[in-house]
């Protein structure tokens, strides 16, 4: 999903009913000395509205992403073509702002939401340069995974007509896909691939799409079909009726879906042949502006790769003698690593490499968040609303996706909040790791931040907007305060807590290597087998995503230092007057925002205070 207002988990793609709001940064001796414009106000609050919900009934499948079911047999259009399309629109949609609405006659609350569309826009304009530098087929997020997930997490079915949509648009993957196949190739034609070992999990994956009935003779439905038919019997859509969609679908799948991913196939293993084991996006076109493009965009700082490099650097020397001193406390005599080593090899550390062992993990994890759930008043003023499962990441892409992730509840509260748990190497899933890892994922981490962020009543793009280093800064803060709140009180889980932030300091370090000091895969992998605790295969994984996703990895140690650096800010301007309910409301309360935004909120709040 391109469009504009519609920033969701495809905004990741390398290049988620109003209810009361979390109290803002207090503003109210700002608002009286300047003068604000009641009735303009009201006209932006009804603006936003409409031009959000006009960009998101250009989009099919975000309409669905929200719950609206309108055009459901329809996708997205993603050609070029389409793209410039959406630009000319959203430079219409900013003419249209700046020409209507005076900004200094907004109240800071209304300038603010003025300020973050404008900026959302200028990026959309600005990265319309990098496009087709994306890796749309890829292990993380790929197309040709997303596709089966869109329709067994968005596409509800409670009627015949529903069902009937889902078979058109298993009959429109042949464009839908196909279209973004045209696109992989014309990048290719530029120089754009991604670096070989990227097409063996492509071809792996596919080829797990398309199995099973009626690919081939197997009794077990293939995932759509399996989807189709769990969803039809959920709705009470039998016999005849019910026949006769599964009939249709069978012809869809068989005639356009199959042949289909059988040409991405084909198109993959080409580009194989012609790839190299370069791996970062130096190697790329005007390669070095691009990355310097993605680190402005995923830290909304001007720090530079080599500032963001030695960062990771003195980050993991301190965490290291964190470490050490905890290592120390439960009597292991030997180096960090070889504790690190004792800990991968640590059979008390892991599940059972069961379905047992996977329903225990999936159920333990549960538990730490119900009881953290109960924790919360003391630090957060408003709750969320929605509700919050965890899930283990299914089958069909467990072999090829990260090791957590969480995706939003709808807008309407038809689906929950989800946090996924990959458990198909259960000794990538340490026990140790996975407190920090629920906090994380959960509860007071992202289920708190998109799900309060929904519910908030604020503009729905800041909403559904997203800014990586705050909301994964948010998510990494998410692992560091509940140790504030007396939790981690085992010292392997605490051991854990320092584990999962060397992890993203580690980041640091790795991705500006890859994609800016040229080092090779292999380098990356080692740094983290060296440098952490995480497994081979964690390591392997991570390394290969960060290739595949430039500079979004760097967001989460600089957003948490920074929600760290202005808590402690406001400790000191405030002294007694400091609350961290109100502090949390100050983050959260403007949904996802820039760095710098959130510091001009949070130095309002303490103004106000004072």
């Amino acid at each position: 999903m391109r469009k504009f207002l519609i920033l969701s988990a495809a905004a990741l793609a390398f290049a988620a009913c109003k209810a009361d709001a979390p109290k803002t940064s207090g503003n109210d001796k700002a608002e009286s000395a300047i003068s604000i414009d009641a009735g303009m106000n009201a006209r932006l609050d009804t603006w936003f509205e409409d031009k959000f919900m006009e960009a998101v009934r250009r989009s099919p499948m975000a309409m669905a992403q929200i719950g609206i079911k309108e055009r459901m047999d329809e996708w997205d259009d993603n050609s070029r073509e389409g793209a410039l399309e959406d630009l000319e629109y959203s430079k219409s949609v900013l003419a249209d702002l700046k020409s209507n609405f005076d900004r200094s006659k907004l109240s800071p609350e209304k300038q603010l939401s003025y300020d973050l569309f404008v900026k959302q826009i200028e990026n959309q304009i600005e990265g319309d340069k990098w496009w087709g530098y994306g890796y749309p087929f890829n292990q993380m997020f790929g197309t040709h995974s997303g596709i089966p997930t869109f329709l067994k997490n968005q596409h509800r079915i409670d009627s015949v007509d529903d069902a009937n949509a889902y078979v058109a648009r298993l009959n429109g993957i042949e464009n839908y896909l196909g279209t973004v196949i045209d696109n992989a190739e014309a990048s290719a034609a530029r120089g754009i691939q991604p670096p070989k070992f990227v097409y063996d999990h492509v071809i792996r994956d596919v080829g797990n799409i398309v199995s099973g009935y009626p690919f081939d003779d197997s009794d077990k439905p293939t995932l759509m079909m399996a989807d189709l038919q769990e969803k039809l019997e959920k709705a009470g859509i039998k016999g005849d009726e019910a026949e006769t969609i599964l009939g249709n679908a069978k012809t869809a799948l068989t005639e356009k879906v199959g042949p289909t991913y059988r040409r991405l196939i084909k198109v993959m293993e080409s580009q194989k042949s012609t790839s190299t084991t370069k791996d970062g996006v130096w190697k790329l076109p005007d390669g070095a502006e691009f990355y310097t493009y993605r680190l402005n965009r995923m830290t909304t700082t001007d720090m530079s790769a080599d500032e963001i490099h030695d960062l990771g650097l003195s980050e993991v020397a301190r965490i290291h003698n964190e470490m050490r001193a905890i290592m120390k406390k439960v009597g292991f005599e030997g180096t960090l690593q070889e504790f690190f080593t004792h800990l991968k090899n640590d059979p008390a550390q892991v599940y059972e490499d069961s379905e047992f062992g996977r329903e225990a993990y999936l159920s333990d994890a549960t538990d730490m968040i119900d009881t953290m759930k109960g924790q919360l008043d003391d630090y957060f003023l408003v709750k969320p609303k929605a509700d919050l499962e965890v899930r283990r990441v299914e089958a069909f892409r467990e072999k090829s996706a990260g090791k957590a992730f969480y995706n939003r509840p709808a807008l309407d509260g038809s689906r929950p909040g989800i946090y996924y748990a990959n458990l198909y190497d259960i000794k990538d899933m340490p026990k140790y790791q996975m407190e920090a890892l629920a906090y994380h994922e959960g509860i007071p981490g992202h289920h708190m931040q998109f799900a309060l962020t929904q519910e908030m009543d604020i503009p729905k793009f800041q909403r559904f907007g997203r800014a990586t280093a705050h909301s994964e800064g948010w998510g990494l803060y998410s692992e560091y305060l509940p140790k504030e709140m007396g939790f981690y009180t085992d010292p392997y889980s605490d051991f854990g807590r320092l584990a999962m932030e060397l992890w993203r300091a580690a980041r640091l370090v790795v991705d500006t290597g890859l994609h800016h000091k040229k080092w090779t895969r292999e380098e990356a992998i080692d740094y983290l087998l060296t440098n952490t605790p995480n497994p081979e295969g964690d390591c392997i994984k991570a390394i290969e995503r960060y290739i595949v996703m430039p500079g979004q990895a760097t967001a989460y140690k600089i957003g948490m230092n920074k929600i760290l650096d202005l808590r402690e800010m406001s400790k000191t301007k405030l002294g007694d007057k400091f609350d961290i309910r109100e502090y949390h409301d100050v983050v959260l309360g403007a949904g996802p925002v820039p760095l710098d935004v959130l510091e001009s909120r949070v130095n309002d709040w303490i103004k106000s205070k004072n």
